[in-house]
């Protein structure tokens, strides 16, 4: 998993593969190398949204102070 890869970058690629995988525009020997990239995708995503989430109580919680 890439962790240097950003959250944009990462959601890109995830809708890519989703289109791909709703078209049948892969193979069935594509798929679950397709599958186990979105779910590092989903990971990182969900790091990111997790970091920036806690980011942003820290700097609130700053501000009540």
């Amino acid at each position: 998993m890439s962790d240097k890869l950003k959250y944009t970058e990462a959601f890109e690629e995830l809708q890519s593969i989703v289109n791909d995988i709703e078209e049948g525009e892969i193979t069935v020997d594509e798929l679950s190398k397709k599958v186990k990239r979105a779910s590092e995708l989903i990971k990182i995503c969900k790091s990111k949204l997790t970091e920036t989430e806690e980011d942003v109580n820290e700097i609130l919680k700053e501000l009540e102070e």
